[in-house]
């Protein structure tokens, strides 16, 4: 039976020593969120998801949700009493705005429960997660009484949410959709059409489902353009809030897939269902939008958090299973063979897997605090670069942590051998759900083209350059601090690769496009490994003043000078085969004919 521990003490030294965020009690809910009650918040987090969401990950998996002959849908043994705690407990509502019976506290703490809620039961997170892309949506474009219709019980978490995209013949290329939305006398829509992969589209968590589907108006032009967003409850509301007769919408049927089975995926048929404009017609992806770069960023953190519950599984197992002995002579003499942490191929496996996850960890935290100052700082200048910033790094995190996130799950699968494969253990499981995060809310490919053919030249490179001179100033303040050379140079080594990649993107992806689609993988893991790497560099320096200052807890930051150098020496030099991999350009990635394939 596979275990969870929410990493409650590196949360508070990123919140409150890497970030520290109490320098923003000028920002709105910053100034509640003091050391005592984000350390309340942590422990309490962790309690929920320890004890009554990762028992049910297991079971969860192995039972899934069923649908009935009427398109309801069951969720696992223990879910709903499981969901009904964590809304009496306020969890829906920790940072939302309290004008619609939210706590108003920092996304950076939100960030902090969403990976616990990942790691110890992702499909569980899943409903949740949902339902705040969709309240962001509501809360940004929609009418005042829309805001009141449905937010405050979506606050509450008695609804929940979801977002209508995919349909069975379009996913990325969302000009070509066909779901209709046809006017009625009323001011509401007709909405018909078929959505798939749709994720928490039907259950029973909660008394209403609020959709957001995408669909076209008759006098729609063709492609994006021709978009709008519609909100389709599952349950039509009276004008006094209460809940009237049932929408036309209905759960055909629960997708069979490889991972993620306790969160029902559901195709959803649409039969001329009322639905109401959200936001301006035609505009419907804008808002849409809205909705998915949360999701993006959601899901960046579902894919360090099932490597770091890997990992945790990982560390028990190769401390307690014996075999073999020592290279450099028997570690434990009292038993038949040594416990299989003491093989440096194995520490290499937990080493790449934990350096990885602790940056993340950093990474996304300072994302999620960058979103606040983007909405809240005090001065225009600061607000952009915050969303320059978050711009930027929202297909990185999404594609570099998520493909990260599968790779170590399945290393970690490995330290366990042939009892890695055996689905008692949950190994397994954390593989086969942590693959869901490289695909879906656009698939790491598509990341990777975002990133390089618009995030890159948006506002004539303004955020590249930001980040440029972000870390670039941090290495010249730190350039002649000895101790840090361990970190300073070798970040510096791999921003020089990132920046001379950028260069030859700009001289050869606009001569021709191919070369830009050839390299943006390869870039987007370039930039990954710089951001990741700033944030080990930053945790180094406080570190080393930690140290120097006599902290009482040495243990704590040298084992974090330990790992962050791992980080520096094994995995970062990797830039120079990435930066090698895009200089190649596309010519042999396109020479093969099609028909050789």
């Amino acid at each position: 039976m596979p275990s969870y521990s929410a990493p409650v003490k590196d949360m508070n030294f990123i919140l409150n020593e890497v970030l520290n965020i109490s320098k923003y009690s000028n920002l709105p809910g910053y100034a509640d969120a003091t050391p005592d009650l984000i350390a309340a918040i942590l422990e309490e987090g962790a309690k929920i998801c320890e004890n009554e969401l990762a028992p049910l990950n297991l079971s969860g998996d192995q039972e899934g949700c069923t649908r009935s002959d009427d398109g309801s849908v069951t969720t696992p043994k223990g879910f709903k009493e499981a969901y009904n705690k964590f809304a009496e407990g306020g969890w829906t509502s920790l940072t939302s705005d309290p004008e619609y019976g939210g706590q108003g506290l920092p996304h950076v703490l939100g960030f902090c429960v969403e990976e616990m809620m990942v790691s110890s039961n992702m499909a569980f997170a899943m409903y949740p997660g949902l339902s705040a892309g969709a309240m962001a949506s509501i809360e940004i474009e929609g009418t005042d009484a829309q805001k009141n219709t449905y937010l405050p019980k979506m606050v509450a978490g008695d609804w929940s949410g979801t977002m209508n995209l995919t349909e069975p013949h379009c996913g990325t290329d969302l000009g070509l959709l066909r779901t209709k939305a046809e006017p009625n006398d009323d001011g509401s829509y007709a909405i018909t059409g078929t959505k798939i992969f749709i994720s928490a589209g039907e259950h029973d968590l909660t008394e209403n489902i609020i959709h957001l589907v995408l669909a076209r108006l008759p006098d729609a032009p063709a492609g994006v353009k021709g978009i709008s967003l519609f909100i389709v409850p599952k349950f039509n509301v009276n004008d006094d809030g209460s809940l009237g007769d049932r929408n036309t919408l209905i759960c055909g049927s629960i997708e069979e897939k490889m991972g993620i089975h306790a969160n029902s995926t559901c195709v959803m048929n649409y039969d001329s269902a009322k639905g109401y404009l959200l936001g301006t017609a035609h505009k419907g992806l804008r808002a849409m939008f809205i909705m998915m770069n949360a999701a993006r960023v959601g899901v960046s953190v579902q894919g360090y958090g099932q490597s770091e519950v890997a990992y945790q599984n990982a560390v028990l197992y190769a401390n307690d299973r014996i075999q073999g002995r020592s290279l450099t002579g028997a570690k434990a003499a009292d038993k038949a063979a040594d416990p299989i942490i003491v093989h440096p191929d194995v520490r290499r496996m937990l080493m790449n897997t934990r350096s990885f996850n602790e940056a993340a960890r950093a990474s996304a935290l300072w994302c999620a605090m960058l979103i606040d100052l983007s909405h809240d700082a005090e001065t225009e200048e600061e607000r952009q670069w915050a969303d320059d910033i978050v711009s930027l790094l929202t297909p990185v995190m999404k594609g570099v942590f998520t493909d990260r996130g599968y790779e170590y799950s399945t290393t970690c699968q490995q330290v366990f051998g042939g009892h890695g494969y055996i689905s008692e253990h949950g190994m397994e499981q954390f593989v086969r759900d942590a693959r869901i995060c490289q695909i879906y809310e656009g698939a790491n490919g598509i990341q990777a083209l975002d990133l390089v053919g618009r995030k890159l030249p948006a506002n004539g490179g303004r955020s590249i350059q930001a980040l440029f001179k972000l870390v670039g100033s941090f290495l010249s303040d730190n350039k002649d601090n000895e101790k840090m050379a361990d970190f300073v140079k070798p970040l510096s080594a791999a921003l020089a690769d990132l920046q001379a990649s950028t260069m030859w993107l700009m001289q050869n992806g606009m001569a021709n496009p191919d070369n830009a689609g050839a390299g943006s993988t390869p870039y987007m893991h370039m930039m990954g490994h710089v951001l990741l790497a700033f944030q080990w560099a930053q945790m180094a320096k406080i570190s080393l003043d930690q140290l120097d200052a006599g902290t009482s807890d040495p243990t704590f930051y040298e084992n974090k000078l330990i790992t962050g150098r791992y980080y520096m020496n094994r995995r970062l030099p990797e830039t120079r085969s990435l930066r090698a991999e895009l200089e190649a350009g596309a010519d042999d990635i396109m020479a093969l004919d099609a028909a050789n394939f």
